[in-house]
């Protein structure tokens, strides 16, 4: 059993900053490309930002410059720093994972946690 757990989101006002934090826990080999989705409202899943192995990182065009993702591969967590956040920010944060379940069995599955509120309102 995988499971990504996510936490952080909340209400900031504009101008504020955010950070989101999820951890894959269970049973797996390895965990690959980890990243952030949104889902505002009336709109579809987009993706906001994702890492890779080499710490190779890339960004939605609409977050760059305000939005940084890291990960710490000890602890299989990923975060999102979120600064001068927008109105537009607002959506439903939900993280993903590749993960590799088995060492031998090579085959990786994405999983993604539960989604986490984010609302930038004034």
């Amino acid at each position: 059993q995988v499971q990504l757990v996510e936490s952080g989101g909340g209400l900031v006002q504009p101008g504020g900053s955010l950070r989101l934090s999820c951890a894959a826990s269970g049973s797996f080999f390895s965990v690959n490309a980890m990243g952030w989705y949104r889902q505002g409202p009336g709109k579809q899943r987009e993706l906001v930002a994702v890492i890779r192995s080499g710490d190779n990182r890339n960004y939605a065009d609409s977050v760059k410059g305000r939005f940084t993702i890291s990960r710490d591969n000890a602890k299989n967590t990923v975060y999102l720093q979120m600064n001068s956040l927008k109105s537009e920010d607002t959506a439903v944060y939900y993280c993903a994972a590749d993960i590799q379940r088995d060492e031998i069995i090579r085959t990786v599955l994405r999983y993604w946690g539960q989604g986490t509120q984010v609302t930038v309102s004034s």
